[in-house]
């Protein structure tokens, strides 16, 4: 026998308009610009330009159709918007179903669907296909070392092993060749530009870059470090500088320049050339943009390449039209029941953008001032510990706003860009009482590194030490981590000649 239950249940839901100003909160400049485009494509109600505010589109109460007011409209106007739009334009007479409702796409049957691709350019395979095209090869030669080219990865390394190469042109393309054969091509690939490529670890790859430059410039610091390379190389990575002296009989000043002619090669000689299907570091635009006029602070949205946007007056003239005329067929109804939803969603995302950019205006303003001292200095030990929720209490927003808002956010200064995450850090007190940031006691302790003789650099203890002398009371772990947030190595990497 079935049960009947009631059960009463409290549950929060988010109107659509809400979920899309989270997704645009979490944007930044860049992004936006694409994401606005994307819905000038998408949407025909939305085009660029300034919105008028006499321009108004509401619904009347108890019915869907909506009431146009949007000033006086000239006979040319209106003989353009009837050139340019009809309803007729909208209506199938060999279907009563509107095609918007069948398919996603407002492209035409007859449009072209081609695809345009851009070129970003010669990618680090495509350099090396080339300087292998111009060199006169037998055929089997050429596929051995076009697959050498697609093994090596986007540092510039092969990582597989000659043996493996050989099993796999064998088992998956069919060729028999020598693991000599392989050898010997993969050190014409090592020929190529840039030098080092085709290595198979770091030794190598240096390797290969001092001896191409020794051919053209040869001298006694690249000959030490010829020879560090090839017979001292673990010694070197530990920077036991002291053996390599003794063991090589040279001098520090000797030592020293083949130690710095080491450190000028390229690790990754891949990188020198970025590969056009690999995304590459994205450039940095900045938000907002902080100037110093007058000795006043002046914050601004950076709106770059951002269009105002507004409604189509054309099709809201369309849609007046149809509402004062005295037909109704089903096929008019569906298409103004279409423009009507696109209607209601360009006024939506237009009042999404507008409210995102007065939210990031209210929440960096807010940054602004409880950090009004750096801003108008520049110096980073006047930052005060400042979290998310300070700033939340100060603009009525929530916690998760203000992350969201803070999040792949930059502000330019006229000292420089910061993200806006560095402004947010944890705070500590000194010994004298006084509560200083993080960030505080991180340009304390770069400070010391860099001031530490590098013959004798100074350990985790002894910084812990230092900076206890300094009024700043913290663990030996709490340097550790602050070193490595700033990528300072520990002290035996430090160490130089």
């Amino acid at each position: 026998m079935l049960k009947q239950n009631l059960q009463q249940k409290l549950g929060l839901k988010i109107n659509p308009l809400q979920i899309q100003l989270i997704k645009l909160l979490e944007l930044p400049t860049f992004q936006l610009e694409q994401r606005i485009k994307e819905e000038l494509e998408t949407n025909p109600l939305l085009e660029e330009g300034e919105e008028h505010p006499e321009a108004e589109v509401d619904f009347k109460e108890g019915e869907n159709e909506p009431e146009v007011n949007d000033g006086e409209v000239t006979e040319e106007e209106n003989r353009e918007s009837d050139d340019e739009f009809s309803l007729e334009d909208y209506i199938s007479d060999d279907d009563d179903t509107p095609d918007y409702k069948l398919t996603a796409s407002n492209a035409s049957r007859d449009d072209d669907s081609r695809e345009f691709v851009v070129s970003g350019g010669e990618s680090f395979r495509e350099s090396l296909m080339n300087q292998l095209g111009v060199r006169h090869l037998p055929e089997m030669d050429r596929k051995v070392a076009e697959y050498i080219i697609g093994n090596i990865d986007d540092d510039g390394y092969l990582r597989r092993d000659v043996e493996n190469i050989v099993d796999d042109l064998a088992f998956g393309v069919g060729l028999e060749i020598s693991e000599e054969k392989v050898t010997e091509l993969l050190h014409l690939v090592q020929e190529f530009e840039p030098a080092g490529v085709g290595a198979r670890d770091l030794q190598e790859c240096l390797l290969l870059q001092v001896k191409r430059r020794m051919e053209e410039h040869p001298s006694p610091a690249l000959e030490n470090a010829k020879v560090i390379l090839e017979d001292y190389f673990e010694e070197f990575s530990k920077k036991h500088y002291e053996k390599l002296a003794k063991r090589m009989k040279v001098s520090d000043e000797e030592l020293r320049e083949a130690v710095d002619t080491i450190l000028k090669l390229n690790p990754k000689p891949g990188g020198q050339l970025s590969d056009a299907s690999v995304p590459g570091a994205e450039k940095i635009i900045p938000d907002f943009i902080l100037d110093m006029e007058d000795g006043e602070l002046q914050l601004s949205l950076n709106t770059g390449n951002i269009p105002e946007l507004r409604l189509n007056k054309s099709y809201l003239n369309m849609l007046d039209d149809y509402q004062k005329s005295a037909t109704n067929s089903r096929e008019k109804k569906d298409v103004v029941s279409f423009v009507k939803y696109k209607l209601a969603s360009a006024r939506s995302f237009i009042d999404a953008v507008q409210q995102r950019n007065n939210t990031l205006m209210l929440t960096m303003t807010a940054i602004v001032q409880f950090q009004k001292e750096f801003f108008e200095t520049g110096d980073e030990n006047r930052l005060k510990p400042m979290i998310l929720r300070d700033i939340a209490d100060i603009t009525g927003l929530d916690v998760s706003t203000i992350s969201r808002v803070s999040n792949s956010k930059y502000v330019q200064t006229w000292f420089g860009i910061y993200a806006l995450k560095q402004f947010f850090t944890g705070s500590m007190t000194t010994s004298s009482g006084e509560e200083v940031s993080t960030g505080e006691l991180k340009n304390a302790l770069k400070e010391i590194v860099d001031g530490e003789d590098k013959k004798k650099p100074f350990t985790d203890d002894e910084l812990m030490e230092l900076m206890t002398k300094r009024g700043y009371q913290i663990a030996r772990r709490t340097i550790a981590k602050y070193r490595q947030l700033l990528d300072i190595p520990v002290a035996r990497l430090r160490r130089e000649v």
